[in-house]
């Protein structure tokens, strides 16, 4: 298995799988983020989706390669490299959309759970907590590897539930391509609203980004770190596409895709069966997802801890400290989440967006562009 992960998955596939790991519970699990970055314009809502696919992709390739020239592997060594003496600010912008993305998904789970499985909502949360901190307790292989399992058992569960929503009633989709409607959008449609829209939905995601940090010392070269950047951008940005066009079946029932429906996937699914076995598989892919991602959140920053810790000559976090850390960080995220979904969303991504479009999206594309060309020439006249 290690020479698995240690080969050519290693390099190429593994920091992509990590990175839409995190991305596919806080982005898409629920659906409601879809809608509000790019499905609220129903014909046009691909503008958006294209736009995110080239800004993951870019941001992931920049970012894995300043990695790999500079060997570092943990968030805040990588962004002090870029942005210099105001990396505390990132810090905190982490900490902060950490708790949050995790809150989002938390009140997703919980709504899920209750109106899918009829069970309490501390009987999902309560089952998350444990799970995420024994995978945080023992750390990067069991992660990769609890990861990678996910990544198949996720996109199957995905693909599954789009063939079925789209046999049912693909036939809606057409027409409303054809009519070019954006209907379900309360204001004045343009193209570049749909590209603005699309770098907000990149860069308040561009955290996931720095989640799969830890697995790129496997990278030794830049065909290495382009590539599996690419792969990056396309695994990060299928979900997303599934996801809308699921959604365009739906587009004219506000009651399943509206401004007002805090999670469309169950809405969708309802609509679409109502065997248990499936709205079971369902809950359990939904509930999956905010595992991988509380697990991927909350990892990076041990990471970057321990980076900070053998930075200063000092042992690394225990064990147990880590499953403490991970459950502490998990309470104050469960309390958050009572504030709800559709708020959550709507109030608070556009103020992170913005903060993380001036703190890694501007300077990974400007300073991090000159870095990796300057030190290629140093590394050229060296030679």
């Amino acid at each position: 298995m290690n020479k698995f992960f240690d080969g050519a998955y290693g390099k190429y596939l593994l920091p992509g799988v990590l990175i839409q790991s995190v991305l596919i519970g806080g982005g898409y699990a629920t659906g409601r983020e879809v809608y509000e970055y790019g499905a609220k314009f129903g014909a046009y809502g691909w503008v958006s989706g294209i736009t995110i696919a080239i800004g993951f992709a870019l941001l992931a390739v920049l970012t894995f390669e300043l990695c790999r020239i500079y060997k570092t592997y943990d968030f805040k060594s990588f962004i002090e490299k870029v942005i210099g003496p105001l990396w505390p600010v990132f810090d905190a912008l982490y900490v902060i959309l950490m708790v949050f993305i995790i809150a989002i998904m938390a009140a997703a789970t919980g709504s899920i759970v209750q109106s899918v499985l009829h069970l309490p909502m501390l009987f999902g949360e309560g089952l998350v907590i444990l799970i995420v901190g024994i995978l945080n307790f023992y750390g990067d292989e069991i992660i990769e590897k609890f990861e990678t399992v996910g990544t198949v058992l996720l996109y199957a569960g995905y693909i599954l539930f789009t063939i079925m929503v789209l046999s049912k009633y693909g036939d809606n989709i057409g027409p409303v391509l054809a009519s070019g409607t954006t209907a379900s959008y309360q204001g004045e449609f343009s193209m570049g609203l749909a590209v603005w829209t699309g770098i907000l939905y990149v860069a308040y995601n561009i955290c996931a980004i720095p989640m799969g940090m830890f697995s790129l010392k496997r990278q030794t070269e830049r065909k290495e770190t382009v590539l599996s950047g690419l792969f990056a951008g396309l695994l990060m940005t299928i979900p997303w596409f599934l996801t809308y066009f699921a959604m365009l079946c739906f587009y004219n029932d506000p009651k399943v895709v509206g401004a007002n429906v805090a999670t469309p996937w169950t809405e969708m699914i309802q609509r679409t069966t109502d065997s248990p076995l499936i709205l079971t598989l369902f809950s359990i892919v939904l509930g999956w997802t905010l595992i991988e991602t509380a697990t991927g959140c909350i990892h990076a920053l041990i990471v970057r801890i321990n980076a900070a810790y053998v930075k200063k000559g000092e042992k690394p976090m225990s064990r147990g400290v880590k499953g403490g850390m991970t459950i502490g960080i998990l309470a104050l995220s469960l309390i958050l989440s009572q504030v709800g979904v559709i708020n959550l969303i709507g109030s608070g991504y556009m103020y992170l967006a913005y903060a993380y479009i001036l703190l890694y999206l501007v300077p990974v594309c400007t300073i991090g562009v000159y870095k990796i060309l300057t030190y290629k020439k140093t590394t050229k006249t060296e030679e």
